[in-house]
């Protein structure tokens, strides 16, 4: 169990732009927040020097444990927690910060098995999805039907597999570019899904192949991201969201999520051998 006399210990795996906001954020704010540095690792190591400070640059993933983190957050891609997530959670707290890695549900259980067996919790940030304690509410009551979600972007804020979107143009407008269960957008959009992802955790009842999702390139979005999202429950109870997450063109994460992974990491202090929606 962490010690909460002292500062939690994070371990920030992956230095984009969402890495690179969080170990900022707690360098300067992380005393006051009871959150310290323990290393930051970035696949190309260039890109820390003279912005990490060298006893916190972790050169070697596999050698994690030497760092002694409490708290192991991943920013990067989901083959890390395919590789190593088993492992964070035998040794640390884990916030997984591609859960669309879950669509595998061997993976998804072998997470849920170490985070059980080592007392540790899985932490799945709710990043842009609107509402996600309130359809795991549901779910958990047994009165989910079923849940879809639509998301819209700008195609240059678009990580797809090669070919499904190449041949955009700026005079294009909408076009649908999948519509399907989570479980098949999951492996061509991973690093576009997470929000789609953490909602098919939410409503584990139905689980990445019962969530329907949608992703829409749309040449107008050139401010924001839309998010859609569609609850439905028995007896005719539903319940509709739109959020638009304000973007630059190009941005794969829309700027009102680095704040909402933040509030996310706050609450990173200890779950018990569980998944815990934060």
């Amino acid at each position: 169990m962490t010690d909460t006399s002292s500062p939690i210990r994070v371990g920030i795996v992956g230095y984009g732009h969402l890495g690179q906001f969080l170990v900022d954020y707690i360098q300067k704010d992380g005393l006051a927040a009871g959150l310290s540095l323990a290393f930051v690792w970035n696949r190309n190591l260039e890109k820390l020097n003279d912005l990490v400070p060298k006893d916190l640059i972790l050169t070697n993933l596999s050698e994690f444990t030497q760092k002694k983190a409490d708290l192991i957050v991943e920013v990067c891609h989901p083959q890390i927690v395919k590789d190593f997530g088993v492992e964070f959670l035998s040794h640390a707290n884990f916030l997984v910060g591609s859960p669309s890695a879950l669509c595998s549900s061997q993976l998804d259980q072998e997470l849920r098995n170490a985070a059980k067996k080592h007392g540790n919790t899985l932490y799945v940030p709710s990043g842009a999805l609107w509402g996600g304690q309130d359809i795991q509410r549901l779910n958990d009551n047994g009165c989910l039907k079923a849940l879809s979600i639509r998301m819209s972007k700008h195609p240059s804020c678009f990580r797809l597999a090669p070919g499904l979107l190449s041949d955009w143009s700026e005079d294009e407008g909408r076009r649908v570019l999948f519509h399907g269960s989570v479980a098949d957008l999951c492996p061509i959009a991973p690093n576009n899904v997470n929000t789609m992802a953490a909602a098919a955790i939410a409503a584990s009842t139905l689980g990445f192949q019962g969530v329907t999702g949608e992703i829409v390139s749309d040449t107008s979005l050139g401010e924001y991201h839309l998010v859609e999202i569609e609850v439905t429950g028995h007896n005719g109870f539903s319940v509709q969201t739109v959020r638009r997450n304000p973007a630059k063109l190009g941005a794969v994460t829309g700027s009102a999520t680095y704040k909402s992974f933040w509030s996310s990491l706050l609450v990173c202090r200890g779950h018990g051998g569980r998944v815990y929606l934060c």
